[in-house]
């Protein structure tokens, strides 16, 4: 079967909420990371799901809700080091890792990952 996008090639809507499901917990359980959360992690988890699918080739969930995505702006409030960059990918590469998703499509989507995770670097 041929995909167009990464997001069909994963699975679609299903197994980003999966993968989103999978991730926070390893972020709320990170010492560097948990502290840049709140505690009522859902809403965060919603704009990542809708971030995740539309950063992906799906619908434009977070744009429709939220105007442009301009993540980088959105995450100058917080200090992002390079650790930090480097925790979150080592979350969601363990977050991929526990779905069925094919390991060469976990690769490619931790790869378009790491571009923003470090460009948000700014401490």
């Amino acid at each position: 079967m041929d995909y167009t996008t990464i997001y069909e090639a994963a699975g679609g809507a299903p197994f980003f909420r999966e993968l989103v499901e999978r991730f926070y917990p390893k972020v709320q359980e990170h010492p560097l990371l948990a502290p840049l959360f709140p505690e009522d992690i859902r809403p965060v988890m919603e704009k990542q799901y809708q971030f995740l699918s539309q950063f992906f080739g799906g619908p434009s969930l977070y744009s429709d809700q939220h105007g442009h995505p301009m993540m980088r702006a959105r995450h100058l409030p917080f200090p992002i080091t390079r650790e930090r960059a480097e925790a979150w990918l080592d979350c969601m590469r363990r977050a991929l890792a526990e779905t069925d998703a094919p390991p060469e499509l976990q690769a490619i989507m931790l790869e378009r990952l790491s571009g923003p995770a470090y460009h948000f670097v700014n401490s």
